[in-house]
C-alpha cells in the first residue's frame, strides 16, 4: 500500500512538472501568443480586425466601451463651485489649445480608440467600432489618419498590423498622448517622443525599461490615472507611493518634506527636455495673411489658422498646493472678461492636510467668448474657421453643434490651464537641492507669499 502511494505521488509530480507548472512557466516567459500564426485570413476593413479579435477576446470590446478612453467622459459627479452633477471629459470641456471637440469631431477624434466618430451621431454602443490596434499593434505597423475620425490611415496593412499585436508599448500610448493639442509635446510638456527610448537623464523609469502600464495599471481595460485637463476629483489616481515608500530618503529632513511636498516637485526639476512645449496660444491674431520668423527652437510663432504661439524648453515648473481635486470651467459658466479665466485650477492650501506642493505646466492664451453672455464659445474650426477665416460664422456653427445660444457678438479672453507634471523624472543626483527653494542665494523657485506664507519657511520668523 505504501509503495503504491509513493508511486502515485511520483506520477502526480511528473504530471504537474510536465503539463501543469511547466506550461505556466512557459506561458509567463513567452507572453502573449504569436498572432501571426493565429490570423490566417486577409483583413480588409478595421471592423474585420475587431471582429477577429473578439473571436477569442470576447469581453474586450464591452470592457473597453466602459472606459474613458472610449466615452471621453466620466460618470456624472459633483464639480467644485457648481450645483448638480456633470459628466465631464474630453468630449465636452474647453481647453486653451484647439478649444473644443464639439463641431470639430473628424480632426479631434483622430485619436479616439474607435472608428468613425465624425459627428454627434456616433454610436458608442457598436463594439465593431472599437479599435484594438491603436493600443496593441506593434509600433510602426499602424497609424490613424489625422483628420480621419479615428479611421486607420489608408496605407496601413491591416492584416500585418493585426498579426503583430501584443501588450502595449510606450510608443502605442505615445501615438496619441505624445501629440495632444495638435503636435508633439504641445499639450502636457512632459510627454514626447523622447520617452520611447530615453536615457536615465530623460526619465529614470522609462530608461529602466518600464512600460506605461507598470504605473498605469490596468484591470478590464480600465487604466489607472487621470489627467486634470478634464477631471476634477481625486479618484483612480497614480501615486509615486504606489511603488515607493514616503520615507525613502536617508535624510530625516527630506523625509519630513514628503508630508507636504510631492515627490514630483523635487524629482522633476525641469520639463520639455527634448521637444519644446507650447506655453502661449493667442487665437485673436489668427486669420492674417502674414508670416512670422521661427523661434530659436525652429518652431513657428504664427500660423494663419491658429494665431500666435510661444514655446519653451527645459522649463522650470510652476508650483501650487494640490489636494488632487480641482476647479473646472463648465460649458455655460459666465465670467468677467476683464480678468484671466481659469479653465481649471488645483485646489488646496498650506493648511489643508490633504494638500501637497506639486509642479505644473501652466498654459496661457486667448480664446473666443460671447461678448454679450460672457461665456466661452465653441468655435467650428475644422472645415469652418480654418476654411473661410470668419469668426462670426465659426461661432454660429460651433454653438449650434454645442446646443448653446450665440449673441452674434464675440471677443477674446485670456485663459489659463494647469497640467500636473508626472513624467521626465530625473535621477536622484539631479533632484532639487535645498537652495532651489530656500536661502537668499538659491534659485528662488518658490513664491512663498503666493503659497500662503509670509516668507521662506527655512527662516524661523516666517514659519506658521
Amino acid at each position: 500500500m505504501k509503495k503504491h502511494l509513493i508511486l502515485l505521488l511520483a506520477f502526480s509530480l511528473f504530471i504537474l512538472l510536465n503539463f501543469g507548472w511547466a506550461q505556466d512557466e512557459e506561458k509567463d516567459e513567452d507572453g502573449p501568443p504569436n498572432h501571426a500564426e493565429l490570423i490566417e485570413d486577409t483583413l480588409t476593413t478595421p471592423q474585420e480586425v475587431t471582429e477577429t479579435c473578439l473571436g477569442c477576446h470576447e469581453d474586450a470590446a464591452s470592457e473597453m466601451m466602459k472606459t474613458v478612453h472610449w466615452t471621453w467622459t466620466t460618470k456624472a459627479h459633483t464639480v467644485p463651485g457648481h450645483k448638480g452633477k456633470y459628466a465631464l471629459g474630453k468630449k465636452n470641456v474647453f481647453n486653451n489649445y484647439c478649444i473644443s471637440v464639439e463641431s470639430n469631431w473628424p480632426r479631434c477624434t483622430s485619436c479616439h480608440a474607435g472608428y468613425g466618430w465624425k459627428d454627434a451621431s456616433f454610436d458608442f454602443t457598436d463594439e465593431n467600432n472599437v479599435d484594438c490596434l491603436i493600443c496593441h499593434a506593434k509600433p510602426g505597423t499602424y497609424k490613424k489618419a489625422p483628420p480621419g475620425a479615428g479611421m486607420p490611415a489608408k496605407d496601413v496593412d491591416l492584416t500585418a498590423a493585426a498579426r503583430s499585436v501584443g501588450l502595449p508599448q510606450r510608443a502605442n500610448c505615445g501615438s496619441c498622448h505624445f501629440y495632444g493639442g495638435g503636435g508633439e509635446n504641445v499639450k502636457h510638456g512632459d510627454l514626447d517622443q523622447g520617452l520611447v527610448n530615453p536615457d536615465k537623464n530623460y526619465d529614470v523609469h522609462m530608461a529602466a525599461g518600464m512600460q506605461c502600464q507598470d504605473c498605469h495599471t490596468t484591470d478590464a481595460h480600465v487604466i489607472k490615472g487621470k489627467s486634470m485637463g478634464a477631471i476634477t476629483d481625486n479618484t483612480n489616481r497614480v501615486e509615486c507611493t504606489d511603488c515607493h515608500d514616503s520615507d525613502v530618503h536617508d535624510s530625516a529632513i527630506l523625509n519630513k518634506h514628503t508630508s507636504k511636498v510631492a515627490c514630483q516637485t523635487c524629482h522633476i526639476p525641469i520639463y520639455a527636455k527634448g521637444h519644446p512645449t507650447k506655453v502661449w496660444w493667442d487665437w485673436s491674431t489668427a486669420g492674417k495673411d502674414s508670416t512670422a520668423p521661427k523661434d530659436k527652437y525652429g518652431l513657428p510663432t504664427y500660423f494663419k489658422k491658429k494665431g500666435s504661439f510661444n514655446w519653451g524648453k527645459n522649463i522650470k515648473p510652476e508650483y501650487a498646493w494640490y489636494n488632487e481635486n480641482s476647479e473646472r470651467y463648465v460649458k455655460g459658466d459666465t465670467f468677467d472678461p476683464k480678468k484671466v479665466l481659469m479653465l481649471n485650477r488645483p485646489m488646496g492650501s498650506a493648511n489643508d492636510k490633504n494638500s501637497k506642493l506639486y509642479p505644473f505646466k501652466v498654459m496661457r492664451g486667448k480664446q473666443i467668448y460671447d461678448a454679450k453672455y460672457n461665456y466661452l464659445i465653441v468655435p467650428h474650426l475644422w472645415g469652418g474657421y480654418w476654411k473661410d477665416f470668419n469668426w462670426d460664422k465659426a461661432a454660429q456653427e460651433g454653438m449650434k453643434a454645442a446646443g448653446m445660444k450665440y449673441s452674434g457678438k464675440y471677443g477674446f479672453v485670456e485663459t489659463q490651464m494647469h497640467w500636473k507634471l508626472n513624467h521626465m523624472v530625473a535621477p536622484k543626483e539631479q533632484a532639487l537641492k535645498c537652495s532651489a527653494c530656500h536661502g537668499k542665494k538659491g534659485e528662488k523657485r518658490i513664491d512663498w507669499k503666493a503659497l500662503g506664507f509670509k516668507g521662506d519657511q527655512m527662516l524661523k520668523k516666517y514659519r506658521k
